[in-house]
């Protein structure tokens, strides 16, 4: 097959593939949300659709630079993509992981903190935060511009950090869970994790809801590190009253 409708056919594979894993993450834990919160997202429907069109829009995004990447790495090896466990220790894998993580954190605070920019806020972020409050189905809801920010940051950093296929996996799932999670408007994780030491570094619900309540901080994706370095770190956000329960506002502080 000759090399554009190769490339073509791979960005296509890659956005139906991040389009199904949209769905499948997001609706699954928005099916979770309606057995726990039963009424937590009530009177969104219209911004539900439209969050899941801008992240399917988002999807296609996302997938074109993977399509060219995954066409890259099978067809030329162009990538630092191993499948051989044994091409490097086994201690790297777990590393490999972190490395990866820390890594997107980093470009995702500071772009996000760029895109607070009150003009670059008004073209382009604006679209994420029009979802009051955020759902499950918000994680991918971005302008285009936004999507292209997040888009590139793994296809770049395969070329520079050597990864496993099965990490590179790990690494894309952990991106997925955390996305759909921290906008559910409600907290999944234990309390020991998000109040203990543990949540002091680590972003859950409770930080990204402060986010999406005051704008000014919590810009981080996975880790409270460069909120705490650059003074932006607001701490604990609230949830809206569960009309399951009855129950007031929880302040996470």
């Amino acid at each position: 097959m000759s090399t554009a409708p190769a490339v073509l056919i791979s960005a296509a594979a890659m956005t139906a593939i991040v389009g199904v894993r949209y769905l499948v993450a997001s609706g699954a834990f928005a099916l979770a949300t309606r057995a726990v919160r039963p009424r937590l997202y009530a009177g969104l429907d219209r911004q539900i659709r439209r969050e899941i069109g801008w992240s399917l829009a988002s999807a296609a995004i996302y997938g074109v630079p993977a399509g060219v990447v995954a066409w890259g790495w099978q067809a030329h090896g162009w990538t630092r993509i191993y499948t051989d466990i044994e091409a490097w220790p086994l201690w790297y894998w777990p590393l490999s992981i972190l490395l990866y993580l820390i890594a997107h954190d980093a470009w995702f605070y500071w772009t996000h903190r760029w895109m607070h920019r009150p003009a670059v806020f008004r073209r382009v972020h604006a679209v994420h935060h029009a979802s009051r409050p955020p759902t499950a189905w918000a994680a991918m809801s971005f302008h285009p511009l936004e999507a292209i920010t997040g888009a590139v940051v793994i296809p770049a950093l395969v070329f520079v950090i050597p990864i496993h296929v099965g990490a590179l996996g790990a690494v894309l799932a952990i991106m997925t869970l955390m996305g759909v999670t921290n906008h559910m408007g409600w907290e999944l994780f234990p309390r020991a994790m998000w109040s203990g030491p543990l949540g002091a570094w680590l972003i859950t619900a409770s930080h990204h809801q402060r986010h999406h309540q005051a704008y000014n901080g919590n810009f981080g994706l996975y880790f409270r590190v460069w909120d705490r370095l650059c003074g932006t770190d607001q701490g604990l956000g609230e949830f809206p009253a569960d009309a399951a329960d009855g129950a007031k506002a929880r302040p996470r502080r």
